[in-house]
């Protein structure tokens, strides 16, 4: 990644950061072990990585409360490209560094963020789209795509969320 983009990542998340209040709180619990569970069974013994990508985002629409968007973008030549996904028609090209996915993606780290209208360079796909979580998928040391959920509700996710989400990723990666 050049310097310039790092520069740039750097200073939407710090500005971001800077400029953020959690005064809204909403206490939505998933059951990410057991959808862990629901996901093994749905992937086991599958390889084709859409097909399972696509029962994922399923699943977490299926069983996640309160959100209004749950997907996947696929690293495809240094852009993030939709993959499978439920919710609204999204947008289907994003640059690395570009929005919550981007920026995560240039990271290589879960981003969480409680109002996305408050995130600089923000991409709005759906204008009801409140608070965003969005998780790299790594393998082999390598990017290869990312988990994008997004909430009507303010300040839905948190480290509960992004705790469960990454161990439900560990359990997909094998089949990626």
């Amino acid at each position: 990644m050049q310097q310039s983009s790092d520069t740039s990542v750097t200073s939407r998340l710090k500005a971001f950061a800077d400029s953020k209040s959690r005064t809204i709180t909403t206490a939505v619990d998933a059951d990410y072990g057991l959808i862990s569970k629901q996901l093994a069974g749905l992937i086991e013994g599958e390889s084709d990585r859409i097909a399972n990508l696509a029962n994922c985002s399923a699943l977490l629409w299926q069983e996640l409360p309160d959100i209004n968007w749950v997907g996947f973008y696929l690293l495809k030549r240094k852009k993030l490209v939709l993959g499978p996904f439920q919710g609204k028609p999204a947008c289907t090209r994003i640059e690395m560094g570009c929005g919550v996915c981007g920026t995560a993606a240039s990271m290589g780290k879960t981003v969480i963020v409680a109002d996305v209208h408050q995130f600089p360079g923000h991409i709005a796909c759906d204008a009801a789209s409140k608070s965003e979580i969005v998780v790299p998928i790594i393998k082999d040391g390598r990017l290869i795509a990312v988990l994008d959920i997004d909430s009507p509700t303010p300040d839905r996710f948190d480290h509960r969320d992004q705790q469960g989400l990454e161990a439900l990723l560990r359990v997909l990666l094998p089949q990626l």
